[in-house]
Order: structure tokens, then sequence, then C-alpha cells
């Protein structure tokens, strides 16, 4: 008996050893103590210093960070949410050090995937690399998207749970379908989840198609409704995640704005959600798509490195000798796609094609059109403005697709669904059901028409390309500058001869793969080593392209990772002031930078979501050099470079300070009156206030006491003091930003109604006699969101134990 258990155990102990052992071995700089450097997460460590020391020192959450943009919630920032259990789950799956954990959780879903397909464990390991190290998969990890990958890594785990419920097998699909939707959503990367919807729904309507044409459509309304509820429940879990990220949403550069001009006051396009041109900034070109199989179909990532053997060096070489030439390969500008930028190729690997063509081959049923329509569909929408009837159509009418941009990425359901294809296709190649002559036909049918494709791909670049892209104007200036003839000519001839080596090598790796399956169907090859020679294809086919883009020179000692920034002499001079006040950093981008939120109160910041008002405030005003609306934001400094790039503080002397009291209030009817009034208004003097925000009668007529006073006692991230002392009636200016869903005042204790005045302040009746007013975050979504979550998992608990145990009387019953 123990030898069975063992030896049932024992496929995945190797698993998982093999999982641990990949993940480490690729990025082993994690073994000497080493952090990937990642641009994306430096910034983001800027913008959560603030929260995770009010953390770490009040043991709380504080749901609201002042230290970016003035002010803004921090739900998509960081943020713990009560009943976050899935949390403590997800913590102990991803036990390596990052980026390994990430790797590893990719391998472990995709291998659970594997088991819900039953799919021999030996084939489910070699699925799970095919999919754990696609390029794309792996060069996420260099700008920092880890979120990104996090949501990715639970994809397979969500399918495996949902396949189970269509096998039947209701409690096991039940339990795993809602946790991992709990763990999908908690990675709080909804795009990647949205596009994992787009997966499920291709499975459901396939499903559907069948129990119509089999009639067992009860049934399949019963998987369905199980399906629904795991998911129901999974998504409940994180009811505070998703209910302040709704909420918020409507408030962010994701919702819609009041506004109908431009800052330049011509009219507005409207739009729901984000512009068209933003979504699709990041659009897959039609020809781009061999780059799937061809890793540098398209000259590879923005830059690559020429060697000495390049026609480039030797270019160079000729003028400006061998150092010249090293500089200018070293970081060639070899991609000649549209794309802006891109880090890599989304290469998913020539081998793990041909395994997926060999299962449109081989595989028969409704799996396979489940993952040939929902590849082809991923394909497709990856276009974007280059495919712009079907992604219009998608923008205009289908729900949420106007929230997300970079619609490149959508390719992650053919990064998922092709090499789950190839596992299949294996699988039957290796079945007995089949007889050796279809094997044959399948293999000759991938190897012709895989292989005709690679070569078609080929001949489409040479006969319609001119292999020109859209920085080579940098080419022609090195040649005007130092008096050299045909650079721009050397690298389109390099890209040429990455085309061709690439488009070798593909095929080289088609053949050999094909040759290793030929050896089987001969008996020459038992199915073990097959299987470790396909791997071992797979291996050398992903790897050596994934070194070329994430390797050890991205790694640093952890101490500079973890604590990115220094502070210039300029900060410390500023962290001198112990008042409360805002910093603006205009020696770079202050919309683009997390790094003077990590010592100041910032009125910039790194967010893909910051506040709507914000950043139209910034856009119309700031942008403008418009001083006034920098005093209302109390910019006490300023950071600006001096001629040798060094930054230096500059103090202002006109700030408004924490608060004020202002001598009157002009009421406007829309938010383009306000945005207007904002550029010449006296903000010492005048507030303006758009009376459309508000339900009730607004008006603010007080006599002015010129020696009233008001001034803040104390604050902290989500509470602010104030004292007043007047004779009348006053209204105060609070330099802090205004959300209703979550900062209430209070006057002596009592709630007290606050106002939204310059576009994004708050403003305040203020009675006469001596108060204290006080401002307190209390966020009720996170209230309500958490008896929800606690709710579902409550449910999803009885229903599984309710489920089982019933199952198992009937079992018993029926025995």
């Amino acid at each position: 008996m123990k030898h069975l258990k063992l030896k049932k155990i024992f496929p995945y102990a190797i698993a998982i050893a093999v999982f641990v052992l990949a993940s480490l071995i690729y990025f082993h700089p994690v073994l000497k103590g080493q952090k990937i450097s990642q641009s994306d997460i430096t910034q983001f460590r800027g913008m959560v210093k603030e929260i995770n020391d009010f953390r770490a020192d009040k043991n709380t959450e504080p749901y609201w960070t002042g230290a970016s943009f003035s002010g803004m919630p921090a739900y998509q920032i960081s943020a713990y949410y009560p009943y976050d259990f899935v949390r403590i789950l997800d913590k102990a799956l991803r036990f390596l050090p990052r980026p390994a954990d990430y790797t590893f959780l990719y391998f472990l879903s995709f291998f659970v995937l594997m088991m819900a397909l039953k799919v021999e464990w030996r084939l489910a390991i070699l699925g799970a690399l095919s999919f754990g190290f696609s390029t794309y998969l792996i060069i996420i990890f260099v700008p920092g998207h880890n979120s990104k990958a996090h949501a990715i890594a639970y994809m397979p785990l969500v399918l495996a749970g949902v396949l189970w419920v269509f096998q039947k097998k209701y409690v096991l699909g039940f339990i795993v379908t809602g946790i991992a939707m709990a763990l999908e959503i908690y990675t709080n990367h909804i795009q990647m989840t949205y596009y994992l919807g787009f997966c499920l729904l291709i499975l459901g309507v396939v499903e559907l198609i069948n129990a119509i044409k089999e009639k067992v459509l009860p049934i399949f309304i019963r998987q369905a409704a199980v399906i629904i509820a795991a998911v129901v429940l999974g998504v409940g879990a994180n009811a505070s995640r998703l209910m302040a990220m709704k909420e918020y949403t409507d408030f962010s550069t994701r919702g819609k704005s009041e506004l109908t001009i431009n800052p330049d006051g011509s009219t507005k396009e409207v739009v729901k959600g984000l512009s068209k041109e933003y979504i699709t900034q990041f659009s897959y070109a039609k020809l781009e798509t061999f780059n799937l199989f061809i890793p540098r179909f398209m000259g590879g990532g923005t830059v690559e490195e020429l060697g000495q053997q390049s026609n480039l060096y030797e270019v160079i070489e000729t003028k400006l000798g061998k150092k010249g030439a090293d500089y200018f390969t070293e970081q060639a500008l070899t991609y000649w796609g549209d794309q802006t930028i891109i880090e890599a190729p989304a290469y998913i690997g020539a081998v793990v094609f041909f395994l997926f063509f060999l299962g449109i081959f081989i595989v028969k049923g409704r799996l396979k059109q489940w993952l040939v329509a929902a590849t082809v569909f991923s394909i497709l929408l990856s276009w974007g403005r280059n495919f712009e009837g079907l992604t219009n159509f998608f923008i205009d009418y289908i729900p949420l697709y106007n929230k997300f941009r970079a619609v490149s990425s959508i390719q992650v359901i053919a990064e998922l669904c092709v090499p789950i294809l190839g596992v299949l296709g294996l699988k039957e190649f290796f079945s007995s059901k089949i007889t050796s002559e279809e094997k044959f036909a399948s293999l000759k049918k991938t190897v012709l028409v895989f292989g005709g494709l690679i070569l078609s791909g080929f001949l489409l670049a040479h006969s319609f390309s001119t292999f020109e892209g859209i920085r080579d104007a940098t080419y022609l200036n090195i040649e005007k500058e130092y008096a050299i003839n045909g650079v721009l000519d050397a690298v389109i001839a390099d890209r040429k001869s990455m085309l061709l080596v690439d488009t070798l090598r593909s095929l080289a790796l088609v053949l050999l793969s094909a040759g290793v399956l030929w050896f089987f169907l001969k008996n020459k090859l038992k199915q073990q080593f097959a299987i470790i020679g396909l791997l071992i294809f797979v291996l050398f086919d992903l790897i050596s392209v994934n070194k070329n883009y994430v390797n050890e020179t991205d790694f640093k000692p952890a101490r500079r990772v973890e604590k990115p920034f220094t502070a210039t002499n300029a900060d410390r001079l500023i962290l001198k002031d112990t008042t409360h006040f805002r910093v603006a950093n205009f020696a770079q981008d202050p919309m683009q930078d997390g790094s003077t939120s990590y010592f100041h109160q910032s009125i910039g910041g790194y967010h893909a979501a910051k506040m709507g008002r914000y950043q139209e405030l910034f856009d119309y005003q700031i942008a403008k050099n418009n001083m006034e609306v920098l005093n209302m934001l109390n910019t006490k400094y300023f950071l600006v470079p001096d001629k040798n790039g060094e930054l230096q503080v500059q103090q202002n002397p006109d700030i408004n300070g924490n608060v004020w009291f202002v001598e009157n209030v002009k009421v406007v009817h829309s938010a383009n009156e306000e945005m207007q009034m904002l550029d010449s208004l006296q903000t010492k003097t005048t507030a303006v206030i758009d009376k459309s925000s508000f339900l009730e009668n607004i008006e603010f007529n007080f006599e002015q006491d010129s020696m009233a006073t008001i001034n803040l006692l104390k604050c902290d991230v989500t509470a602010l003091t104030y004292q007043s002392k007047t004779t009348k009636e006053q209204f105060a200016v609070f330099s802090e930003i205004y959300y209703k869903n979550g900062w209430n005042a209070y006057v002596d204790g009592k709630l007290a109604p606050h106002y939204r005045v310059n576009y994004v302040l708050r403003g305040m009746k203020i009675p006469a006699g001596e108060h204290t007013i006080e401002f307190k975050f209390e966020p009720k979504v996170i209230q309500k969101g958490g008896l929800i979550s606690l709710g579902s998992y409550i449910l999803l608990l009885l229903v599984a134990v309710g489920w089982f145990l019933y199952d198992e009387k009937k079992k018993k019953k029926q025995a």
C-alpha cells in the first residue's frame, strides 16, 4: 500500500522539484541574494514608501496616500483588505525569491491544468516549461509588470477548475474554480483577468454548441451554473478590492471626464473610457505576428546588441575605429516594426508552435476547437489599429474593452492556448488510439504546413518590407555628423540578416522535432526519450532567446533595489522643514516620477490610473505654469536642474499654505466654467465651485472677518486637524484633494458638509467661534466589501463540504 501511495506521489514530487530548479537556475542571481531591477517597481517603491511607513508605524491600513499627486486613494497602489485569506494562500505558493516565485507559479499552475486534461506527467512537465518560459512571460519582469505576470500565472489554474466541472467532477471543479478565481482577482490585474474571461467565454460557447448537438443541454446548464457560482464566490472573496477599484475608477483617468473642451479651448472629442488612440498605442502589425515563432522576425527588441561581425560595426569602424564601432553596435536600433517601444518579441517558440500545428492535425473534438478559436481570436485582437474594424467594434460595443490599453497584450490567450494544444497533440501522438499511418500523415502535414508558414513569412518580409524603422533618422544623423556613408544601409542589412538567421533557426528546430517524432514512429526511439528530446529542444529554443533579454545583468544587490533612491543635497535641505507642504520636481516629468514621493509630499507621482481631475488640472493649468494653482496646492519647494544637471531648491514665497479663508466664492454651472475660471483665479482670495456637482442648494453669503484665523494643528496620512477662530461664518479652502467617497469632515466632532472647490480641493463653511475641524479618511467601501468577502469564503466552504458529504452519502446508498 505504501509503495502504491509513493508511486502516485512520485510524479508530483518530481514535477515540483523540476519547477523549483528551473525557476532558480534561470534566475540564479537570487541565490546570491540579488534582486531583479525593475523600472516600474523602482517607481512603485517611491509611491508606496509613505504607505509602508504608516502601515509599519500605526499597524493599520491608510487606504490613502498624500505623497503622490497631492493625494489619492491607495487602492490601486498598495492596500491590504480585511478577511483577505487568499493573500495567505498566494504567499505560501510564492515561496521562492522574486521573480523565481512567479515562474514557479507559471509552471505549477499549468501542470495542474495538464492534470485536469489527463495528460501524462512527463508531458505535463514539458507543457508547463513550454508555457512558463514563453518569452513574453519572462520579459515582463524587466519593466516590472509583476501583477500582470501574477495574473497570467493563475490563468491555467482557473481553466483547470472549469474543465473539471465540464468533466462532471463537480466538487473538485467548484473548489478549484472558486479558489483559483479568488487568486486571479487578488493579483489585481483586471486587464489580464478580463482577457481570461474571453478565453472562458469561447470555451463556454464551444461546450454549448456541443451540448445542443448531443442533446445534453440540461447538463450544460447545470455545469455552467456550478462554474458561475464558483466564479461569483471567487470574485466575492475579493469584494473589498473590487468595490474599492470600481468606486475609484469613476474618479480616475479611466472614468468619464466632465470637460468638453481641450486645454486650448477647442471642443473635446467625447469618449467613454480611454481614447482609441491611447487604447491601440501598442498594436501588433499583421506581419509582426510571425515573430511568435521566428524570434527576430522584425529585428527583436527596440535595441539589440550587434557584434563585431555585423555590417554596422564594419561601416562605423572604418571611420571611428573599434571604440566607436563598439559604442554604436552595443545598442543598435534593430526593430523595424511600428510599435514605439518593445522589450523583446513575444516569442512563443518554434518547437511549441510546431506541436500546436501537430495538435491541429491530430487532436479531435471540442478542446481543439476551443484552443484554435481562442488563439486566432487573440491574435486578431492583438493587431489593434492594424485591424481597425474588429478593434473598433470591441471598443465601441463590448463592455469594459475601452478601459484597457496595450491591446497587443491580449496575446496572452495565445501564449496559454498554443502550448495546451501542443501537449494535447503529443498526448494523441503517443497514444495507441491512433494508427501509425494517421500519425505519419499528421506529422507530414505539420512539417509541410508549418514549415511552409515559416518560409512564407520570410518571403513576405523580403517582398513587401523596406526594413526601415521609425527611429531610422538617428542613423541618418550619424551619417551626417560623422561623415560616414551607408550607416542606415548597414543597419538594414543587419536586420535582413537577423531575419534570415532566425528563419533558418526555426526551420532547423522544426525539422529536429519532427525527426524525433519520426524516429519514435519508426520504433527507433522510446517514448520517454522522445519526450526528453523534445524537452531539450523546447528549453534550448526558449531559453536561448529569453537570455538575450532577461539575464544576470538585470540583477543588482538587494539593498540597491529595496532602497532605489538616495536623497540629494536638495532633498536633504527640504527634509529639514518639518511643516506640512508639497514639492514640485520639474527636473523631470512630474507626472511620471515616483522618486520625489519617496522623500516628500509630491505634486507628481507615477501611476497609470491617476485621479482624472488631477490629470486635467495638470494638463490645463500646471503645464501652462499657472503659479496660482501651484500656490493653492501648497507647493512650497520647486526642484529644478542647474546648468550642470544638479538639483537645486527654490522656495515658493507665494504659497497659500495648508488652509486659508477666502473673501468670496464664485459659483459656476459646469466643469468647463470652473476650469476656465482657474486661468485667472486669485486663489488666496477667491474660490470657485461648480454647482452642477452638488444636489443641495449652495449659497455662500458671508461677511469677511479680517481677523479670522485657521491653522493646521496636526496631520497624518488619514487625518488632519485644524483650529479656527472667527467672529462670523467664513469659508475655508484646504489644500487637500477632494474625494467624496471616503473623506469626512467634522466640526467639534459632528459631521459637517464640505465641497469640492477650485476643481480638486476641499472647501467648507466654518461657523463663528472657536472650533476644531477634522478630516478623516473613512471609506465605507472597505467595511462593506470586507463583510461580502467573509460571506463568500464561508459559502465557498459550506457548499464544497456539503456537496462532498452529499456525494459520499449518495455513493454509499448506491453501493
